[in-house]
């Protein structure tokens, strides 16, 4: 089959496109599907460049947001078919453990992504298991449905199931421009939040007022921290979403209120952040960490989002062949919304 592949870790330039990879092998509970669209993530930059505590067989396959149709299903599939239209959940459990059991999936002791841990979607086919499957209506573009679930399942983990965003409140989410900020503004905005948000480029600023952002601050012009803490009183937001890490790590907990929450996914300017614990304590402040999201937190979004009151944002989309431009323009951090590989 066509695929993407590494053979060693490294920059964009060990992206190598080949049309002799062999097709995954079907197990009787995973069904094969035809990849139509598979969107990028920082994670797939950070697994090419290789990961300390990741040893991966090589050649690898990257890519964990896929949606296209379904080739062949295993023999104990019952309730899938051939040619269904879907998009995938990239999040893989072992389902027995204490923690799948008390459907606490991300926390399972044996979890697994979908192109960071197996081979992923930059390719004609993939093999997931079926329960990892949603069906994806008619009229939905599977480059759209591609920028969806990684994101957006993350995001509502992050503000729903461990911030508990309610109405009135007030959320700063980071980095106007990323895919799980483009999402997170959509979540607090439909549970009823004032979102803030930021960005050094004024054009991202507009597209995050057009998905729902009420208070924009261009951190080139104005320390963000600052502008938050002037904006809101001298109070500070309920909950602050970053993704940055040690970059604002400090100033995001500074933004926050007297028992504010910070919840963070992701580290992309790295993980060893300044942390002051009186501050923390005498604040009364809350930090919690999440990656992914259940299946059933999967399904509640990606209905929102087949519903159209949440929407995939999409910045570009390359032909599968052109994955290595594809992680250039992602590297440089231009983008607002989803990269996409669009595979004929």
């Amino acid at each position: 089959m066509k695929a993407v592949i590494f053979r060693q870790h490294g920059g964009p330039e060990v992206l190598e496109y080949v049309t002799d990879f062999g097709e995954p092998v079907l197990g009787p509970t995973d069904v094969l599907v035809r990849v139509r669209a598979c969107a990028l993530n920082h994670l797939d930059l950070f697994v090419r460049q290789g990961m300390p505590t990741l040893k991966l067989p090589l050649p690898h396959i990257l890519g964990s947001d896929v949606a296209g149709e379904i080739a062949k299903v295993g023999d104990d599939v019952a309730d899938l078919e051939v040619d269904e239209r879907v998009v995938v959940n990239p999040g893989l459990t072992c389902g027995e453990c204490e923690y799948c059991v008390r459907g606490e999936d991300p926390l399972c002791v044996d979890y697994k992504i979908l192109g960071e841990h197996i081979q992923g979607g930059y390719a004609e086919y993939v093999v997931v298991p079926a329960r990892n499957i949603a069906r994806l209506p008619t009229d939905f573009s599977f480059e759209a449905a591609a920028a969806a679930p990684l994101t957006f399942m993350t995001a509502w983990r992050l503000l729903v199931t461990k911030a508990h965003v309610r109405p009135g409140e007030e959320v700063l989410i980071l980095g106007a421009g990323s895919g799980v900020s483009t999402a997170a503004i959509q979540i607090a905005k439909l549970a009823g939040c004032t979102v803030f948000t930021t960005s050094s480029s004024e054009e991202k600023l507009k597209k995050a007022k057009a998905l729902g952002a009420d208070v924009l601050i261009n951190y080139k012009t104005t320390p963000w921290s600052k502008a938050v803490w002037e904006l809101t009183g001298k109070r500070g937001v309920d909950v602050v979403l970053d993704h940055v890490g040690a970059a604002t790590f400090k100033d995001s907990l500074r933004s926050l209120r007297k028992g504010g929450r910070l919840v963070t996914p992701g580290a992309t300017s790295g993980p060893m952040a300044e942390l002051d614990i009186r501050y923390l304590f005498w604040r009364q402040l809350t930090v919690m960490g999440s990656t992914m999201s259940t299946q059933k937190e999967f399904e509640d979004v990606m209905k929102l989002v087949f519903m159209g009151r949440l929407k995939p944002v999409v910045d570009t989309v390359f032909p599968l062949k052109e994955a290595r431009k594809a992680h250039e323009y992602l590297e440089k951090g231009e983008q607002f919304g989803k990269v996409v590989l669009r595979v004929d």
